[in-house]
């Protein structure tokens, strides 16, 4: 893949990551697209080895919790999808597919996944970072506020534009 169309992908990868159950987690749907297999093949792939997915790694959404879904997206109830609620992956679940699923495909698409779960993570501690910088700012400058305040007066004062002064006449006058 070229770096335009991995980057492409990895957009693509991290719009579907959800947080359910305070999980960051995929679903099964997206993996299975992401992965160029129908739904159903990869679900029974994870059935046939279901040693591999404790419950940490997997687990089915409820139907509050799918409803909550299919009205965010906006997806039809009409016939044909599907008769089972859809199971999400955490992070560690999808590295354990890369165990059962062997494709080239299924190994480089692993390998975006795990990279986008990276970045995720550094941007979430880099906020935290952010998050306690300010805080510390904001404990350092409690009890300063009206010196603050006079501070930023002082500097309103200085930025203002002069007052108009008429300009002086140039040359003699005759009273």
């Amino acid at each position: 893949m070229n770096q335009d169309k991995i980057t492409v992908f990895t957009e693509k990868i991290a719009e579907k990551i959800l947080l359910i159950r305070g999980h960051k987690v995929l679903l099964d749907v997206d993996l299975a697209k992401l992965y160029g297999v129908p739904t159903k093949v990869l679900n029974q792939a994870v059935r046939r080895n279901i040693d591999r997915f404790p419950d940490d790694f997997i687990f089915q959404l409820n139907k509050g919790e799918d409803d909550s879904l299919r009205s965010q997206s906006v997806t039809s109830k009409g016939r044909g999808g599907r008769r089972y609620l859809p199971y999400a992956f955490t992070e560690q679940g999808v590295a354990m597919l890369s165990t059962v699923l062997k494709s080239p495909r299924a190994i480089q698409v692993n390998i975006e996944i795990m990279r986008v779960f990276v970045r995720l993570r550094r941007m979430i501690a880099s906020y935290a970072e952010l998050d306690r910088r300010i805080k510390e700012l904001d404990n350092n400058f409690r009890g300063h506020e009206e010196k603050i305040q006079a501070i930023f007066e002082i500097i309103s004062q200085l930025i203002k534009p002069p007052p108009e002064v008429p300009p002086r006449r140039i040359g003699f006058s005759v009273k």
